[in-house]
């Protein structure tokens, strides 16, 4: 059915591309002003009758490709991947908290290989990862001057 309308639709088109080139503009179109079946008055009506009718088949198969196309979607939710809504709420007030990941869990970031603080070559794939760096200071509890090193 889809393609059906599709066909009619470019038929349509190149119909009415056809019917605008040969309609006479201020320059002239491409219809000589020679006498003959294509001539004066008559010329401009029914060629402005054939595009307005060219026109409204356009609107209408524009306006059938528009619900053939939406018929068969599904709203998705734009938020977490298309998850459904049930499995987005917070969870029970009396449930653990999911794990969170750590943004960085080694020492051996690309960024230090690349530093050169990796001890030169990158790591094999086998070879275990490096023991964490200790943790960092605690925070100080008042304002703090800054200081450069």
């Amino acid at each position: 059915m889809l393609s059906v309308v599709i066909a009619i639709h470019l038929m349509l088109v190149l119909a009415m591309i056809g019917v605008v080139l040969l309609q006479k503009s201020e320059g002239g179109g491409l219809v000589s002003s020679t006498s003959g079946f294509m001539t004066g008055r008559g010329t401009a009506n029914v060629l402005t009758r054939t595009t307005a009718l060219l026109a409204a088949g356009f609107f209408i198969t524009s306006l059938a490709l528009s619900l053939l196309a939406s018929h068969n979607r599904a709203p998705v939710s734009l938020i977490g991947g298309g998850a459904p809504a049930q499995q987005q709420q917070a969870p029970a007030p009396g449930a653990p908290a999911p794990p969170i990941a750590p943004l960085n869990s080694g020492n051996n970031g690309l960024l230090n290989q690349l530093g050169g603080s990796g001890g030169g070559n990158p790591p094999a794939a086998n070879t275990p990862a490096p023991p964490a760096a200790p943790a960092p200071p605690a925070a100080p509890s008042g304002p703090q001057v800054p200081q450069s090193r």
